[in-house]
């Protein structure tokens, strides 16, 4: 009884909400959709070649270095990374982490430098698993991405049977995934005994939207890094001037232009390890393990990070060994979105003039510093979609924004996009279309029409809209403590292993990857439902807070974690590198498993 009428409520409840949903004003969704606009931050996936060919290809674990420098240089909150280690097989896997904190990335870079080498590679297992993390794992309202490290070459083992031509199909496959999903790939090839496929990676590269790059040596790292961020993130590079270490302190000025940088990135490659000071634009040092500058530090290269840095010079003091090279790249990083003012919604024709205008805005406001724009340049890119041609023609800089007008050559379709840049950053807006081909349609572009801005402010449908918003707040709010733990997801992978308890052999290690799973699943499922384990249906995984996760033996009894038993029928908590035995009764084999993050 008590069940039949939770599913009443939840089905009343249900209903309720659609009906609320149906009659919340519609004009209330642009904004709501202009607010999710401005949500921004990145969803990378990690992939790192791990075979022995790597031990020629890659003497010097630069994948090493160029991952751990690509963490360091991400904000310090918000963005989420993931890590994939393979060869013909995924040896090492680390789930989507969100970055929170300074121990996120030491998490993260820690996992980094405890992979290993085995034999045999195949890049299409690596770039599959990529795709596949990122479906299941990314922020909707992030910026996906894949950086792929490696020579590109494949060894596959032959008592598999496995063939080149398989290999590709399944390329082509997440291939075609990622070009779907929008998630360009970012190839670096190393090369250090000239073997690299470059062909291979490029055009991995090419048809995804990503760039392709090429070294060997740790030397090139933070140009490619500094390229990767600035092509996904539309940034430009700013080249500072190399030092020649002499033993004592050189001087190198780091100009913040404006007051809207959220970060700037200051990389340093060096084949030695270099001492580094900061004074900001007042002349004070700079304590670069503060809340405003952190320096992060490794075997191959220095990156301080300053956080919403004053405007003005500061100045970087690097020490070096005498003769050493000490290169020096500046990325900056900033929340700006270039909008432009709605056009009216007409039907167009050959001659007709549209009227453009468009602005930065930060966070959803239109930019209070004007002085931004004074070195800034903006150019209209047009596409003319029934030709494929594309041409440019130059915008007016007029202090608080750009403006223009663009003259309609021919009936046909248009697709106009306004691009803004200065020396550190530049934006791209979104596409507008212009229909001048005569058939039914006219401009359109994701935004209001400009009609409705000379209406009055539609308080009734607010008010309601308001009203709507709190009884779907509270009904939602009963409705997802009940769904949450339906469908609560997990993350990281379990390493099983059985051991025969007759002969004291154990079987070959297999990971297995817990994020198809959502809400519950049992222990009998991880070992393929094999009849001889049947007994391990009673135990049973559910997902806990922080990427940790909950084992209970629903028949009662005790298992041993870490070399102490322990009773599972209430329930044992698991994080990162636990490991646990699980002796069975009906077979004589012992259940080994540890759980990785």
């Amino acid at each position: 009884m008590l069940r039949t009428r939770k599913i009443r409520w939840l089905s009343g409840t249900m209903v309720l909400l659609a009906i609320l949903t149906l009659l919340l004003p519609q004009a209330l969704l642009p904004q709501a959709a202009a607010a999710q606009a401005q949500t921004s931050g990145i969803d990378a996936v990690l992939v790192a070649d791990v075979s022995n060919s790597m031990n020629t290809s890659d003497r010097d674990k630069i994948s090493n270095e160029a991952m751990k420098m690509f963490i360091d240089m991400l904000p310090v909150q918000g963005d989420k990374v993931g890590i994939v280690a393979y060869t013909d097989q995924v040896e090492r896997e680390k789930a989507m982490l969100e970055i929170q904190s300074d121990a996120d990335k030491s998490s993260l870079k820690d996992f980094i430098d405890q992979l290993g080498r085995g034999p045999y590679t195949d890049v299409s297992v690596g770039v599959a698993e990529a795709v596949n993390i990122l479906n299941h794992g990314a922020d909707p309202s992030h910026s996906p991405m894949i950086v792929l490290l490696a020579d590109g070459n494949n060894d596959f083992n032959k008592t598999k049977g496995r063939t080149q031509a398989q290999s590709d199909a399944d390329l082509a496959k997440a291939v075609k995934e990622a070009q779907d999903q929008g998630i360009p790939v970012y190839t670096i090839g190393l090369n250090a005994d000239g073997k690299l496929n470059k062909n291979a990676l490029a055009d991995l590269a090419q048809q995804t939207g990503g760039k392709s790059f090429i070294t060997d040596t740790p030397d090139d790292l933070p140009q490619i890094l500094s390229e990767i961020f600035a092509d996904h993130a539309k940034l430009n590079v700013v080249k500072l001037p190399s030092v020649t270490g002499n033993g004592s302190y050189q001087e190198v000025t780091v100009n913040v232009p404006n007051d809207s940088v959220l970060e700037a990135n200051i990389s340093i490659m060096s084949s030695k390890p270099v001492e580094v000071q900061l004074t900001d634009p007042s002349g004070q040092a700079v304590d670069l393990k503060s809340d405003a500058a952190k320096l992060s530090t490794s075997k191959s290269y220095s990156l301080v990070k300053l956080l919403k840095p004053q405007e003005g010079d500061w100045k970087l003091r690097v020490k070096g060994a005498p003769k050493d090279s000490i290169d020096i790249n500046l990325l900056f990083n900033y929340d700006l979105q270039l909008v432009v003012d709605p056009i009216k919604t007409k039907s167009y024709t050959k001659g007709d003039k549209v009227d453009l205008a468009a602005k930065l805005e930060n966070g959803g406001q239109p930019l209070q510093d004007n002085d931004l724009y004074k070195d800034m340049k903006a150019t209209l890119v047009v596409k003319d979609v029934d030709t494929g041609k594309s041409e440019e023609q130059p915008l007016e800089n007029t202090g608080s924004g750009f403006a223009g007008t663009f003259e309609v050559p021919d009936n046909h379709n248009y697709e106009l996009v306004i691009r803004a840049e200065e020396d550190s950053f530049y934006r791209e807006s979104e596409p507008i279309t212009i229909n001048a081909s005569g058939a039914a349609g006219s401009g359109s572009q994701p935004t209001t029409s400009g009609g409705e801005q000379d209406k009055p402010f539609p308080w009734l449908p607010v008010i309601l809209g308001v009203i709507a918003l709190i009884v779907v707040g509270v009904g939602a709010w009963f409705l997802m403590g009940w769904l949450k733990r339906k469908n609560r997801g997990f993350v990281g992978q379990m390493v099983v292993e059985i051991r025969d308890e007759n002969t004291g052999d154990k079987s070959y290690p297999q990971y297995k990857k817990l994020v198809s799973f959502r809400g519950r699943f049992h222990l009998h499922q991880l070992l393929q439902l094999d009849p001889e384990l049947k007994e391990t249906e009673k135990y049973v995984f559910t997902p806990s807070n922080g990427d940790r996760i909950i084992i209970r033996n629903t028949a009662g009894g005790t298992l041993e974690k870490s070399g102490r038993a322990v009773d599972a029928s209430s329930g044992v908590e698991l994080k990162n590198g636990d490991r646990l035995s699980i002796p069975l009764q009906q077979a004589d084999k012992t259940i080994l498993i540890e759980y990785l993050v």
